[in-house]
């Protein structure tokens, strides 16, 4: 989930000089290659913390059913994507129709169906945090059966890759790599989106997704080749083309604040594409469970740590699930009014 940020720049124009290192995963298993792999990560989360991973041992295959299986499901006619909308859901699950997602308060140009780890309903207690209500089941449509094994089978292989990204990214700055094993190891809070971007909005804005930074951990896209993503470089917007074979990762802002500002979450934003081309994205969120508290990651590296510039108007907690429940009530507002009315405008 998204927390917004104002655009440094009004234009939709952006250099055509990518900008991401390409980290190769798979050196990190090689000893001659070790030393220098992590040389590179550090420089790359540093840099910008976006980066190119390649070698991360998802198969070609299993992207492109992910691909065919997401344009599907927005194949569907509209009755069946609207038979799983996310408005049936307290858990803020489903599918979102094109318009009714907000960044920083305006319509994102996009629909999108959200995924998280498959659990049974939580009702939260009296004494319980609200946060909780975001465990819960999914939405599946039945007119695509399929959908649900690929989905999910789809987001345990992606956090199995994230994870030992997120603990070679800890090594690489001299931090211990097991330092968050704990509050990922049960109950991490997964999150997938399938994205449609239907092209052009009839306002003429190009808003695909507003100007943000991602508020957790890990994000790994996966883009189909339709391009759009833009990042901050330099004070404006370079486009991050896609790469046959690789993920586009950034860091969360959580994991600047745990190391004060060392590691880097970066604004970013979508561009829609022109006319009628549509787009399609699935971007997995890698975060911990919900009452996971954030602590600062220990090592030599704080003595050249900047600290955090805080946002007032986006204060960020150290108990996760706050941002999450946060992040989604901002976005999805209807079904917070529909749900938890008690938490619209707190």
């Amino acid at each position: 989930m998204p927390s917004a940020h104002p655009s440094p720049s009004s234009s939709p124009l952006a250099s055509a000089v990518p900008s991401l290192a390409v980290i190769d995963l798979s050196r990190a298993d090689d000893p001659a290659e070790r030393a220098d792999f992590l040389k590179q990560l550090h420089a790359a989360a540093r840099d910008s913390g976006f980066l190119y991973l390649t070698g991360h041992g998802i198969s070609e295959a299993e992207t492109a059913r992910i691909l065919e299986l997401t344009r599907a499901f927005f194949d569907l006619p509209e009755a069946d994507r609207l038979a799983v909308s996310n408005l049936n859901s307290p858990h803020f699950r489903g599918y979102t129709r094109i318009g009714h997602e907000l960044t920083g308060g305006a319509s994102d140009w996009r629909d999108q169906l959200d995924v998280g780890a498959e659990r049974p309903a939580t009702v939260p207690g009296p004494d319980d945090p609200a946060y909780m209500w975001l465990e819960g089941p999914n939405q599946w449509p039945e007119a695509l059966p399929e959908l649900r094994e690929v989905v999910l089978d789809w987001q345990a292989r992606l956090a199995s890759v994230a994870h030992r990204l997120l603990r070679e990214l800890l090594a690489s700055i001299g931090a211990p790599p097991d330092f968050f094993d704990a509050a990922f190891a049960d109950r991490p809070h997964l999150h997938t989106k399938l994205i449609r971007y239907p092209g052009s909005a009839p306002s003429g804005t190009d808003q695909g997704v507003g100007a943000h930074k991602d508020y957790g951990f890990l994000t790994l896209l996966l883009q189909d080749s339709v391009g759009g993503l833009q990042v901050v470089r330099d004070g404006g917007y370079v486009d991050i083309p896609p790469r046959p074979g690789a993920f586009v990762v950034n860091l969360g802002e959580l994991l600047e604040i745990a190391t004060e500002g060392y590691l880097t979450a970066t604004d970013h934003r979508v561009v829609s594409p022109p006319g009628a081309v549509e787009r399609f994205s699935v971007p997995f969120f890698y975060n911990p469970r919900l009452d996971a508290v954030v602590e600062t990651v220990p090592g030599d590296y704080l003595r050249a740590a900047p600290g955090v510039a805080h946002d007032a108007s986006n204060p960020l907690h150290a108990e996760y699930g706050r941002n999450e429940l946060k992040g989604w009530v901002r976005a999805h507002p209807e079904v917070a009014r529909r749900w938890h009315p008690e938490l619209v405008g707190a």
